[in-house]
């Protein structure tokens, strides 16, 4: 892993403005964000500055605003969140350069934050425009970047500041960079992947990059309906991509040739009828579905088998789950895999990194979020990271 400087490698920072990239665009409801874990991401790497008496500006977007203020996209309407999870003031400045953000320095005390408005208001930031970056690092005489979720954005805010001011990790996105390193930039072998979702055509390029880097390649979900079809399976009326079956066989090709083993369910649960515990509900071999049935989970000789190749395995990388896991009893292949690599990491045998929204959703439902080494609440940015793809937040870190 490139090194690249954290919290850790700075001097003393007292009194000295510290602008930091976070990410404060929460689901909110009523006035108040549903959801707060991007705070509690973010909370250790505020409250580490403020403690050693560092002015600390927050810069965040909220909402897609496309370089024009909108009076409902303000961060000030998660200010309120964002204090009661810190347990401390902030002062809310409705700019991000300027007189006004400098006057707020000048009242802000060491130890006090302040959150600047939207930084996606201005047209430079999207455009990654060096001129605006420039505007801002003028107020800071440091920059951490602590939001990974935004790090496949070349920004002003994400990547363009660091060309402006000393520029350092966050813990959050420190804790990230050495986890996801673990899982494939130089993971203990042997190396499973879990990739299911509905579509292969939205995960391809991870595919892709995953033949070449793992021993084991476990597809679940839709997808795999696409690669059952593409070795001849009648899938029914189970979504599916036809188109793709050619591209299908062509990653299963190059993964026999790097040595992947790609698993597809021999057994699955269908239905005629997608909707909870149907009455049409049964468990078949894939050669045995109907042409009036969906295929909706993996089925549980699958599960068994697929939780035994974990055990084999030191390294695991998960991303979308294995069936319909929002309607029970389609959630049950993903419970049961989820439950055992769970287990096994906390055994010490597997080293667990997973992401992505359907993901971290359906490890929650499972009851293991918490089991696994490192679960990462980043969607895009996850998603291109196992595409192996530059991220340019990450890489403008990079001593």
């Amino acid at each position: 892993m490139a090194s690249f400087r954290t919290l850790d490698d700075l001097g003393d920072i007292a009194g000295k403005v510290a602008l930091v990239r976070v990410d404060l665009n929460l689901p909110m409801k009523d006035g108040s964000a549903t959801d707060v874990t991007r705070v509690e991401a973010v909370k250790p790497t505020i409250l580490e500055l403020t403690e050693k008496g560092a002015k600390v500006l927050l810069l965040a977007h909220y909402g897609r605003p496309k370089g024009q203020r909108h009076s409902t996209m303000s961060t000030s309407f998660v200010q309120g969140d964002v204090e009661e999870v810190l347990g401390k003031e902030i002062m809310f400045i409705p700019e991000v350069m300027g007189p006004v953000v400098e006057q707020s320095i000048g009242i802000l005390r060491n130890g006090d934050i302040g959150l600047l408005d939207n930084v996606r208001f201005w047209p430079g930031e999207e455009a990654n425009d060096p001129e605006f970056a420039k505007g801002i690092a003028a107020h800071g005489d440091f920059y951490v970047n602590d939001a990974f979720s935004a790090a496949h954005r070349a920004h002003a805010s994400t990547e363009g500041l660091a060309h402006h001011l000393p520029a350092y990790a966050g813990r959050a996105m420190e804790a990230e960079r050495k986890a996801l390193d673990a899982a494939l930039g130089n993971p203990e072998t042997p190396v499973a992947a879990v990739v299911g979702g509905a579509k292969v055509s939205t995960k391809l390029d991870v595919l892709e990059n995953l033949v070449g880097r793992v021993q084991h390649l476990i597809i679940g979900g839709g997808m795999a309906n696409t690669f059952l079809a593409a070795r001849g399976v009648d899938v029914g009326k189970s979504l599916c991509e036809h188109d793709l079956t050619a591209t299908a066989n062509k990653i299963m090709d190059t993964a026999d040739h790097a040595g992947c083993t790609v698993h597809l369910p021999y057994d699955v649960v269908v239905a005629k009828e997608f909707a909870e515990n149907p009455a049409s509900l049964r468990t078949c071999n894939v050669h045995e579905v109907g042409p009036d049935e969906m295929i909706l989970d993996v089925g549980p000789q699958a599960v068994e088998a697929l939780g035994d190749v974990l055990k084999t395995c030191r390294t695991l990388v998960w991303n979308g789950p294995l069936g319909a896991f929002e309607t029970e009893p389609f959630d049950a292949a993903t419970v049961a895999l989820a439950r055992t690599a769970a287990a096994l990491t906390q055994d010490g045998s597997l080293t667990s990194v997973a992401g992505g929204g359907d993901t971290v959703a359906a490890l929650a439902h499972a009851g293991v979020k918490d089991d696994f080494t490192f679960v990462s609440t980043a969607g895009g940015a996850f998603l291109e990271w196992m595409e192996g793809k530059d991220l340019p937040g990450v890489s403008a870190l990079t001593a």
